[in-house]
Formats: structure tokens, C-alpha cells, sequence
């Protein structure tokens, strides 16, 4: 089993989508695949799941979700039935697994653990209780379960992400070519390695995804130059923009599935290809 988990403190740079379609890919290859989604906006969620993960106020969000394993993770479900106070607080402590919380999707060997819009606000008592390894311990159990699972993240440095990154073997770091992008990647590059140093020895980063890519333009190519100059682990295969994503969007259909043939289908299968090759990890 390999978890990959892609990460970027800064929005809008395409990380669920990204998670989406490298995910669907890699069911599409025959590989057993879930996708964990922590981040609140549950975008990736409502990409493969349509309007069964889509919330409003009115509305509230798919059940069960990553919020119900995190509320086990802290003891606050509350036993059912005949079962006494005593043995029901026993039982409690007995986690049910990830698996209790996993949606099909419609496609074949593609599963989904939702997202929680109110997921945040747990953050404090799991820190505070020292919670941190209990989603890389949930992972682990789930080795004859899958091959691959792919873990979208919030874009923030906060204590989700750092259990992903705990939890994961490798991070892919989508980046947009733009300026802030630039400025903040060492620092996100930074962290990554404090996280690799304080708790996970065996987390790779697997490299930089360029995305909504421009060749034709200056800025672009010599963005992504400069990074190469540094040494920064920036993969081949680059993703341009296309409205073809923001139609797979609406019809809740990764575009592995949505449009095999187009040009970015062909590019994320490349990507998937080059990330499926084995690589060093990166060396600062």
C-alpha cells in the first residue's frame, strides 16, 4: 500500500482536483484506491460524490465522514442499545476503523471517506489530547485494504494536515506559477521536512506539480526554471489550464472517465505514470 498525500498551504492552486483525478486514475489502473478527504470545503468530496456530498444549510453534510472516525478517535460517540454504562464505555474505546466510514463511488475500485464542513472544530481536542498519530495508525490497518489512497488536505499548515503528512509515505506539492506560489513554497517545503524530521522519517517528497501551466508565456517557463536551478524536485509532466476540468466538475466525473481522450486527461495520465516510476526522495 502507498498514501500520497498532496498538499499546498495556499488555495486555488488545484489540490482537489488534482487528488481527484491522480485517485481515479489509479482505480482506473485495476488498483484498489481510496481517497481521504480532510479538507472542510469538501471539494473532492463533492467531485466524485456529486450531490450525495454537497451541503447547505438546509442540507447537511454526507454521513457517515472523516469527522465521525475523529469523533470516535475522541471517545464522543455514544453507545447504543442494551449495553450498560460501564461496558458501553469500554466498547467505545474499541475503534471501528476507517472502513466504518467509507463510501462507494460509482466507479469500480474508487472509494471516498467524505469530508466534514465543521471538521475544524475537533482541531483543539485532538491536539490537546495528543491525537496526532491516530489517522497514520487507522491507515496502517487498512494494508490489505487498498494499494493506493490519496489524501486531500486543507490548505493550511494545521493539525490535519500534519496527520496526513504523518500518515503518508510521499507529498506531491501542486503549484500554479505565480509569484506568492514561489515566495511560499520554501517555507511549505520547510515544514514538510520538520514533519519528515519530528515524526515521519519515511516521508518523501515526491515532487512539485506544475499546474494551469502556460508554455507560451515568459513568466511561466522562467518560474519554473528558477526551481529547477534550486534543485526543487519539479516533476516533468506539467498540467495546463483547460474549462474541460470545470466541466468534469459538474458532472462529478474525474476526467479519466469524463474525457479519456482530451489533451489534460492525456497529461495527468503522463503524470501518473511519471509519479508510479520509482524515485529518490528529495534531498535539500
Amino acid at each position: 500500500m502507498l498514501t500520497r498525500v498532496i498538499f499546498n498551504q495556499k488555495g486555488g492552486v488545484g489540490k482537489s482536483s488534482i487528488t481527484v483525478n491522480l485517485a481515479a486514475i489509479s482505480a482506473a489502473q485495476g488498483l484498489k484506491t481510496l481517497l481521504i478527504d480532510l479538507d472542510p470545503q469538501a471539494n473532492a468530496s463533492q467531485y466524485i460524490l456529486g450531490d450525495d456530498a454537497t451541503y447547505t444549510a438546509q442540507k447537511p453534510a454526507l454521513e457517515p465522514n472523516i469527522k465521525d472516525f475523529f469523533d470516535e478517535v475522541l471517545g464522543n460517540q455514544q453507545s447504543k442499545g442494551l449495553l450498560g454504562n460501564a461496558l458501553g464505555s469500554i466498547l467505545k474505546s474499541r475503534s471501528k476503523g476507517l472502513l466504518a466510514y467509507v463510501h462507494q463511488s460509482a466507479y469500480p475500485d474508487l472509494e471516498v471517506l467524505p469530508a466534514s464542513p465543521i471538521l475544524g472544530e475537533l482541531a483543539h481536542a485532538l491536539e490537546s489530547k495528543h491525537k496526532i498519530y491516530k489517522l497514520r495508525d487507522a491507515i496502517q490497518a487498512l494494508a490489505n485494504d487498498y494499494q493506493r489512497i490519496y489524501i486531500d488536505t486543507p490548505p493550511a499548515f494545521n493539525f490535519f494536515t500534519l496527520s496526513a503528512l504523518i500518515a503518508a509515505d510521499r507529498v506531491l506539492i501542486p503549484f500554479d506559477c505565480d509569484v506568492f506560489s514561489q515566495r511560499a513554497l520554501h517555507s511549505l517545503i520547510e515544514n514538510i521536512l520538520e514533519t519528515q524530521d519530528d515524526h515521519n522519517q519515511d516521508l518523501e517528497i515526491e515532487g512539485i506539480i506544475v499546474n494551469q501551466y502556460q508554455p507560451q508565456a515568459k513568466l511561466p517557463r522562467e518560474v519554473v526554471a528558477e526551481l529547477s536551478a534550486q534543485g526543487l524536485p519539479v516533476l516533468t509532466q506539467k498540467l495546463a489550464s483547460s474549462v474541460i476540468m470545470k466541466q468534469s466538475h459538474q458532472q462529478n466525473a474525474p476526467l479519466i472517465h469524463f474525457a479519456k481522450e482530451h489533451k489534460l486527461t492525456q497529461a495527468f495520465q503522463a503524470l501518473w505514470q511519471e509519479i508510479e516510476q520509482p524515485a529518490a526522495s528529495f534531498t535539500p
